[in-house]
């Protein structure tokens, strides 16, 4: 029953609809109307009433028919006794049309309704010919202007998810370059200690055989480091979500490296912008690996909690604390969370290591 709970579905437009539905039936019921008129009026009601909350805001929804339903049900209501009060509901039927169908087959099927109202308003309510086509001027009118607000808002989504797109691919780059500088180091050192050991295994065997042991040594970290940043990178593939359910996965990605990870959010979570959802993910993901790495410590608990106006990302764990200052991760993350606006601080707790980033939101 989620698409009742439609995230697509602007609050504002919801208001609207209910606010024009109910003064339109309170201008019916005040006004004269013949017992077919008012039966078909309330019968369009009751159907808009159940359309609106199952009418999708995105392309691809398996219940795209109940867009042009609904904008039928719109031209009905000034058909038996809106008197113009539904323009706003048409308006915004007009609207979802375009974000559903896209503009093209949006104007395709307003014009199919033009011509059936031109043929339908004389034949079936008495009206003559050029008030079909007064009013199918005016929708037009006012059709064209939603479109063009429809146009707006479609385009402004695509460039919304190509900066996400940009954000996403930005990171995995940097992600390369660290993978590279980290494994092809212990790679580097691999190759040379085992071309040494080529070279002393008659002259010196136990020499040989210690540099074995030191490539076998990097190899065991090598691939621990392969496995951290595959850690690091499949939250990534997720169709660009990052987040709460992201972070829950990165924060489960961890079990097994005998690390006791828990991830809570508190607050009524709210959608963040791609560049803020990406850096809360970069801090947990860096608390969560120097808690691996180098604090020794047994559990590590996430805490993402969102407050009036701001953000807040602690991450805490129960190991040794850190006796050096920012490393240059930690100075990094710092500078990328101040351009967003935000605060990066980091320190000992009364036990273990606290991380700590807030950010508007």
């Amino acid at each position: 029953m989620a698409w009742l709970r439609d995230p697509d579905r602007p609050a504002l437009l919801s208001v609207v609809f209910w606010v024009v539905l109910g003064a339109t039936v309170v201008t019916n019921l005040a006004m004269p109307s013949g017992a077919r008129d008012r039966v078909l009026f309330f019968a369009d009601v009751a159907l808009l009433c159940g359309l609106w909350p199952v009418m999708p805001w995105r392309p691809g929804s398996g219940r795209r028919l109940v867009a042009p339903a609904f904008l039928a049900g719109t031209f009905v209501l000034g058909l038996t006794g809106a008197v113009g009060t539904q323009m706003p509901l048409l308006l915004i039927g007009v609207a979802n049309l375009a974000f559903v169908y896209g503009m093209r087959v949006a104007t395709a099927i307003l014009a199919a309704f033009g011509v059936i109202t031109v043929v339908v308003v004389p034949l079936f309510y008495g009206r003559t010919i050029m008030y079909a086509l007064a009013e199918t001027a005016v929708v037009a009118v006012l059709a064209a202007f939603s479109m063009g607000m429809a146009s707006a808002v479609l385009r402004a989504r695509h460039l919304a998810e190509r900066v996400r797109e940009l954000t996403v691919a930005e990171e995995r780059t940097r992600m390369a370059a660290d993978m590279h500088d980290s494994i092809g180091h212990h790679l580097t050192v691999i190759k040379v200690g085992l071309e040494n050991a080529e070279r002393f295994r008659d002259r010196r065997p136990a020499a040989a055989w210690e540099e074995v042991r030191q490539a076998k040594e990097l190899t065991v970290a090598a691939l621990a480091d392969a496995r951290r940043w595959v850690r690091a990178l499949r939250p990534l593939a997720l169709n660009g979500d990052l987040g709460s359910a992201a972070l829950q996965r990165l924060a489960d990605s961890f079990s097994g490296t005998g690390l006791t990870v828990t991830f809570e959010v508190t607050g009524a979570e709210r959608h963040l912008e791609p560049d803020a959802e990406l850096v809360l993910y970069r801090v947990l993901q860096e608390g969560l690996t120097n808690a691996l790495r180098h604090a020794e410590a047994e559990s590590v608990r996430g805490t993402l909690t969102f407050g009036k106006g701001r953000v807040v990302l602690v991450v805490a764990d129960d190991g040794k604390g850190h006796d050096h200052g920012h490393g240059f991760g930690l100075s990094s993350l710092a500078e990328r969370v101040e351009a967003l606006g935000g605060t990066l601080t980091s320190g000992n707790a009364a036990k273990g290591f606290e991380l700590r980033a807030e950010l508007p939101a």
